[in-house]
């Protein structure tokens, strides 16, 4: 009797478009425009070019740290510290400028926020105390050295800090240049994330530490890196906060870290590790920019506010584990 061999038909069950994989790529965008059309709507002013250039401002400094927060969640970690960070960068550059050159005042103000993180971040990956509970830490020493420093008061920039107050509220072809810096601190992340080594070590942590470790790649070192990146980055955000002001304040920075994480968050950042990219993060910065900015327009109270910022971060979250879902059914 002759063998018949039989080939499998192909699998017509599977379904024709992937909306989950879709939505994931594409579903911060599809929230932005979706803002950005009803923000048109609500308002007839948001779309002239004084209100795009004010939102673009605001939202320069958590978009900053935002940056730091997305290397940090892409190893599945979180800070809890850069709000903080930020408050003692802000105090420390209204001290420094008025003793040394703008040139040489600010690197020492980031390399304090950078040493912040690279603390928090050796009690993370080489301790392996929870991040958690370490940055929360962190945020409270860090806010009690900003208070210390300046004795609980705000502290004037004066006339040798024109140099930074000039960058902080210049222009640079009508675009502020604080969302200049913004701008091209998101480019080089988002050039480190996709065309480095490093960035691709940074993701695979997050998605599989044991495998990257079993290859013989030092997972501790690449955790420990995004710490100083996310400290660095909120010194940054800090001194745009003093040049903007005029002022050092040990209080700027209250809840700025769950802006941070709201941003990487609405950008389609996994909070497992592993998945987030700069442009997406960038987009969700400016998502919560715009809807504060709408609310303001609207007279809303800042309490309100405050109440409709924690539905957006619920419901950010429940698209993201929603799609997750769809993905493995």
């Amino acid at each position: 009797m002759n063998s018949v061999s039989t080939v499998a038909a192909p699998d017509k069950t599977r379904p024709p478009f992937d909306f989950a994989n879709a939505f994931r790529r594409y579903g911060t965008s599809l929230i932005f425009v979706v803002i950005v059309a009803g923000a048109t709507y609500q308002s007839a002013m948001f779309l002239t070019e004084r209100n795009i250039m004010n939102v673009l401002r605001q939202v320069s400094g958590v978009g900053i740290m935002s940056v730091g927060m997305l290397f940090v969640v892409l190893t599945a970690g979180i800070d809890l510290s850069v709000g903080s960070i930020s408050a003692m960068g802000s105090v420390l550059s209204a001290i420094l400028v008025q003793q040394y050159a703008p040139g040489l005042a600010m690197p020492l103000v980031i390399a304090v926020g950078a040493a912040c993180g690279l603390f928090s971040g050796m009690m993370i990956a080489y301790l392996r105390m929870p991040a958690f509970v370490m940055t929360l830490a962190m945020m409270t020493v860090a806010r009690g050295l900003a208070l210390i420093i300046s004795k609980g008061q705000p502290i004037l920039v004066g006339e040798r800090g024109a140099l930074l107050s000039d960058f902080a509220q210049g222009f640079l072809f009508g675009v502020p240049y604080p969302v200049v810096l913004m701008f091209t601190i998101f480019i080089v992340a988002g050039i480190v994330l996709n065309l480095t080594s490093f960035g691709r070590l940074v993701k695979a942590v997050g998605s599989n530490a044991e495998a990257v470790r079993l290859s013989g790649v030092s997972v501790p070192r690449h955790v420990l890196s995004v710490y100083v990146i996310s400290g660095a980055l909120a010194a940054v955000a800090g001194i745009i906060s003093t040049g903007r002001s005029g002022v050092g304040s040990p209080i700027v920075g209250v809840g700025a870290e769950l802006e941070a994480i709201a941003a990487t968050v609405i950008g389609g950042a996994s909070l497992a590790g592993g998945r987030g990219g700069a442009f997406n993060t960038l987009l969700g910065a400016v998502i919560l920019g715009i809807i504060g900015n709408i609310m303001n327009l609207a007279d809303v109270p800042g309490y309100t506010q405050q109440v409709f910022m924690g539905v957006i971060i619920t419901v950010a979250v429940l698209l993201q584990q929603g799609t997750q879902w769809m993905r493995r059914t």
